[in-house]
């Protein structure tokens, strides 16, 4: 998706891997006749305790289900007939002959046998007199003596039975293209549509299931083929939100039908479906303007359709307009065209506004850059840029974009950071409009996101994930091109990105509250739940690892043009990606078997590493934080040595390989001469190293004499991994500091801030816990005082990686309340408050900023200027500044203008909880915050969705004592549900209890060794040039 502005695990096979089994069930003792099922029937569930029966089905079992056939194995019933391939000839499910082997017995074993035989002879009773029933949790309801046993439907608003109760739509009918008109009054916030879909059949039935949300349908009527229409009734199922057409005679197999729906609906108030939205332009005069957002679930909240990626169609869309209005959709305006392609509905968009557009013609596409009129300026750059990577996809991936135009839209309040939707791509104004004096981080921001949103355009749009368990292959892909493309496109933009968000995801990825790639998901909450880090950022490190080990420069690049071409228009699963990779492995390698385990677990391995003369021997085992039952990969590893460690061709490769499940060691031989050994080079891969006291030792003390002899993704690693094994227990914090000597040496960015994040964390954490001294201690802290010192240095480089770092180490110094650092940012401040023409760097914005706001004068003068700002970065770091203010009545007012969504808008709600959050005057104010005003937030933002993940996790991370996890335990379970199941609550007490058993672990280390830094002399510290 949406590209964000940043279950239940069977250990022999993944739930994902038999979401389409065929299941048939029977009671096993009462023979029934069931009615007529539709080949696509499937599971019924019960509604309080009403009988829940069976049919053939297309959905895998749930942990309920799962649970009663346990519970009928218990009783000695066949109690499920599974289909043949899922099902081994030994069926578990068989009774058991009783054991014969007791021919003397004893008078114990007598007695044994005996209560045996009572047993069996009693529930072979209960068995008789009890009607055949489904086991489930609520147990069989009360024989019914004068009914046969019947499907359970359930009601639909008028009170008929609902044909369907499944979440999932049935398969019988598939649209082909959708006709829609659209009339929206942006007056009244209403808008009136007609939907007309042309469908077929492609197993007789007698009804036919869509979805729709929260649409007033007025008339129905549908058609055979080139038969009359008739009026038909259209009932609704709202807790499944769907609608359904049931018909008194059956629908046969190659039939083609028309279903014509005329409906009215109002325009959403939240961030999703149809919505409305506003500006205020410079002259203070409010414009309202309307657009949209379907992905993941909410296409069916603007029109009726099938609304699951693998139902794709064309579409037709007329749009009716006031003529002081512009439309857009996506295909050309205005009379749009019937899309040349078949798209799945999450992609489809339109926007209704007054926006401006500059354009330019890109291979026979014309691309064009839109923006409310006074912000036209602005986009240039991102016209610049998409020209560029459209240029360079249609080049790598040997498929040109398909539609004749492209769309790239400004959004004035819009949640995502975007939206790949086919032809019309929407943005928050943040991730699209740079003035043309930005910084060098500005432009990375847009180029970033452009980027990924262009890459969707085939990984995504062209191919899609059948179901959203898949959706990896979307944005996983999607993250991955981004990274690519800048490294081709955008050299000086794209260091240290990735690597840094690498490092984030497998910090998430160590709980045991994570989740594999590819994971079963059905209800609405859990497919929201999917748009996270995991499904991003994992699978881009799993692609990146695979295309660092494949032999060859090329042979990553053909394996996905031919999984392309191959699916180009279709749907497709993750194992349809590993087969055209290993079709065109040379020599041949069977990706499938070394890459499955990557998505199909959850976490990542640990790698260690032990020696004994010129053999190495490394050890997996699965690295996480919280002791859980273990998993095992195939391991592509790579290392160097002190003889050759920088250069690629140093690289040497080995496949650490799974058995069974056992662990599992592999050996490789190196010369005694060798000192030491890197895994992982580069951090391409995507597990940790721990190296032992040996091995530890050698790198840290080739490391204090020659900072070069590693690579700079090295050194960081070694630092992430550090840390990593410091957080499970494995190293000693004594340790993490020996490695972190060598960083006053250090003078590339990505070690540096990789260090600085990682003490930064430490130090919320000892401020949260009140460890007053202890913050003392680490402000007088040295080790990165030399890059400090040079700071000045980098002020008038343009370079991305020095202004990167320089702002890091500012925002660290002046968090720390360094007195240069801030006097510096202060005056910075005032000249700009007198002379606002004179603009603050881009990378020291935010740093100046904060600063300023802890003055209550400034802060004030800081929320005019926010208010006037047209600037829409800078407008950013401002709002981050204004959310970082330790006055808590000033606290008060930004979260509560930021949930009223006038003055600032709602959409950065999370961003300023995440940064008050951050505070100590903040962080349980912003906790009691999310408490009172919890049901309004999931108004704004939906269950599961990525906001609701991040308020979260915001305000949660902060605390280490049991009396804050106890707090948060009692908040989220009383919540049922309206949150309570969520996969990022579990995230937040896991992450609670980590930071308390820290704590318990490391504070007396702490005590004693910043005791001694303080005891040292101080130096003076650099301020802000300028």
């Amino acid at each position: 998706m949406a590209f964000f502005c940043v279950f239940a695990e069977s250990a022999n096979l993944p739930r994902n891997m038999i979401e389409n089994s065929m299941f048939e069930e029977e009671p096993d003792v009462v023979d029934l006749t069931f009615p007529a099922l539709d080949p696509d029937e499937i599971t019924y569930e019960p509604r309080s305790s009403r009988l829940l029966v069976r049919g053939l089905g297309e959905n895998d079992m749930d942990e309920d289900e799962e649970d009663c056939e346990s519970s009928a194995r218990l009783l000695g019933m066949s109690f499920m007939n599974r289909s043949s391939s899922h099902r081994p000839s030994s069926s578990p499910y068989t009774r058991q002959s009783p054991s014969r082997s007791c021919s003397r017995p004893t008078a114990r074993t007598m007695v044994a046998c005996v209560l045996f035989l009572v047993i069996v002879a009693s529930m072979t009773m209960v068995l008789y007199f009890l009607p055949g029933c489904t086991f489930t949790k609520d147990g069989c309801p009360k024989r019914n003596k004068t009914t046969p046993l019947e499907l359970v439907y359930p009601l639909a608003t008028n009170g008929e039975l609902f044909p369907w109760t499944q979440l999932r739509l049935p398969q019988s009918v598939h649209p082909l293209s959708y006709e829609l008109t659209l009339t929206p009054d942006l007056d009244n916030m209403t808008f009136a549509g007609i939907a007309v879909i042309n469908m077929s059949v492609l197993h007789n039935t007698n009804r036919i299931v869509l979805h729709g949300l929260n649409l007033n349908i007025s008339n129905a009527t549908f058609k055979i083929g080139d038969g009359p229409a008739s009026n038909v009734t259209v009932l609704q199922y709202k807790a499944n939100q769907q609608i359904a057409v049931k018909f008194t005679e059956y629908l046969k197999v190659g039939q083609y039908c028309v279903l014509t729906l005329t409906y009215s609906a109002n325009l959403s108030s939240t961030y999703d479906g149809f919505y409305s939205s506003s500006y205020t332009d410079k002259s203070g005069t409010k414009h309202i303007l309307a657009a949209t957002q379907f992905e993941p679930l909410s296409a069916r909240k603007a029109f009726p359709c099938f609304d699951e990626p693998a139902f794709k169609a064309t579409f037709l869309i007329k749009i009716n307009r006031k003529q002081n209005y512009t439309t857009l959709s996506n295909m050309p305006q205005d009379e749009f065209e019937r899309t040349s392609v078949n798209m799945s509905t999450y992609l489809v968009a339109f926007v209704v506004a007054n926006f401006s557009p500059i354009s330019k013609n890109v291979s026979g596409t014309l691309v064009s850059v839109y923006s409310v009129p006074e912000k036209k300026e602005h986009t240039e750059y991102a016209l610049e840029a998409a020209s560029k990577l459209l240029e360079f996809y249609n080049t790598f991936f040997d498929i040109d974009y398909p539609l004749k135009k492209l769309d790239l839209v400004a959004i004035p309040d819009f949640l995502a950071g975007a939206m790949e939707n086919w032809g019309l791509i929407t943005f928050r104004e943040t991730t699209l409009l740079v003035g043309k004096d930005s910084s060098p981080l500005e432009k990375q921001v847009v180029a970033s996101v452009v980027a990924h949103e262009l890459a969707h355009q085939w990984f995504g749009n062209l191919v899609t994930m059948r179901w959203w368990n898949d959706l990896w292959l979307n944005e996983g892909f999607a993250t991955y091109m981004q990274y690519l493309s800048l490294q081709e496109v955008f050299p000086e933009l794209q260091e240290n990105l990735f690597l840094s968000v690498r490092f984030r995801v497998m910090d998430k990825d160590a709980l045991i509250s994570s989740h594999p790639v590819s994971t079963a998901v059905v209800t609405p909450e859990q497919v929201e739940e999917m748009f996270d880090s995991v499904s991003y950022e994992k699978g881009a490190s799993i692609l990146l690892m695979l295309n660092a080990y494949l032999p060859g420069e090329q042979q990553f690049r053909k394996g996905i043009i031919q999984y392309l071409k191959q699916f180009s228009g279709s749907n497709t699963e993750t194992n349809n990606l590993w087969d055209s990779l290993t079709q065109v492995s040379t020599p041949h390698q069977n990706v499938s078997e070394m890459m499955s385990s990557w998505t199909s677990l959850k976490g990542f391995p640990l790698v260690s590493v032990s020696r004994k003369g010129d053999e190495v021997t490394l050890t997996q085992e699965h690295f996480l934080l919280t002791p859980a039952n273990a998993s095992l990969w195939e391991i592509p590893v790579t290392y160097v040595n002190d003889s050759c460690s920088v250069g690629p061709e140093c690289r040497q490769n080995f496949l650490l390989k799974k058995h069974f499940s056992f662990v599992i060691s592999g050996t490789f031989k190196v010369p005694e001469s060798v000192k030491w050994l890197k895994l992982n080079y580069q951090n391409t891969g995507y597990y940790i190293v721990d190296y032992g006291d040996d091995g530890w030792t050698a790198l840290i003390n080739a490391l204090s004499t020659n900072v070069s002899i590693l690579t700079f993704e090295d050194r960081a690693s070694l630092i992430h991994n550090m840390f990593a094994l410091s957080r499970q227990g494995r190293v000693s914090f004594r340790r993490v500091l020996s490695l972190l000597n060598y960083t006053y040496k250090e003078t590339e960015t990505a070690p540096v801030t990789e260090a600085l994040l990682q003490l930064n964390n430490i130090y919320r954490l000892l401020e949260k816990r009140q460890e007053f001294d202890l913050m003392s201690c680490m402000k007088v802290h040295q080790l990165f005082s030399n890059n400090l010192a040079t700071i000045t240095s980098f002020l008038n480089k343009e370079n991305l990686s020095k202004q990167e770092l320089r702002s890091a180490l500012l925002s660290m110094a002046c968090s720390l309340e360094k007195e240069n650092c801030t006097q510096s940012a202060n005056d910075m401040f005032k000249q700009y408050v007198s002379n606002q023409t004179r603009r603050i760097p881009g990378d020291l914005q935010q740093v100046v900023f904060s600063v300023a706001a802890q003055s209550r004068t400034d802060w004030l003068i800081l929320y005019d200027m926010y208010k006037q700002s047209t600037v829409d970065a800078e407008k950013r770091n401002m709002l981050l500044g204004l959310a970082s203010t330790q006055d808590t009545q000033l606290l008060a007012k930004i979260l509560n203008e930021g949930l009223k969504g006038d003055v600032i808008q709602t959409q950065e709600l999370p961003l300023i909880i995440n940064t008050v959050s951050r505070g100590f005057a903040g962080y349980l104010f912003a906790w009691d915050f999310v408490q009172v005003n919890w049901d309004r937030l999931i108004e704004k933002f939906l269950v599961g969705s990525f906001a609701i993940q991040s308020i979260i996790k915001s305000v949660t991370s902060p605390f280490s004592t049991q009396a804050h996890l106890d707090q948060v335990k009692a908040f989220f379970s009383s919540l049922q549900e309206r949150g309570s199941q969520m996969r990022s609550v579990q995230e937040a007490l896991e992450t609670i209890r980590l930071n308390q058993l820290w704590m318990e672990r490391n504070l007396s280390t702490l005590r004693e060794l910043l005791t001694k830094i303080q005891s040292q002399p101080q130096k003076e510290e650099p301020g802000v040039s300028h």
